[in-house]
């Protein structure tokens, strides 16, 4: 999957994750107190994989971040099915409910 990063200093930038499950904060395990970046939105497929994760700087509003995905057209881009962080739960044999 695609990790996507709107705002703070790597505003714009892309990588691959590994895994089947996006991380809720990135990096996952900063260890340091420093405050990091955030799902946001993950986009689904229609087989049920993840195509990408948005992550939001830590102090960039919500409002903000949502314009800036809607702006870039990831939805549009990776022909995914936008799911907001908060509606992506899974069960342990990882389908979202």
């Amino acid at each position: 999957m695609r990790a996507l990063f709107v705002g703070g200093v790597v505003d714009n930038s892309e990588m691959d994750l590994e895994g089947g499950r996006p991380p809720v904060h990135y990096p996952e395990n900063s260890g340091g107190g420093h405050a990091r970046y955030r799902l946001h939105q993950v986009g689904e497929r229609a087989d049920g994989s993840i195509a990408y994760a948005v992550y939001g700087a830590p102090d960039l509003p919500e409002d903000e971040i949502e314009r800036v995905i809607e702006e870039r057209a990831y939805e549009r881009r990776f022909d995914a099915m936008p799911v907001r962080a908060e509606d992506f739960a899974s069960d342990d044999d990882g389908r979202r409910h």
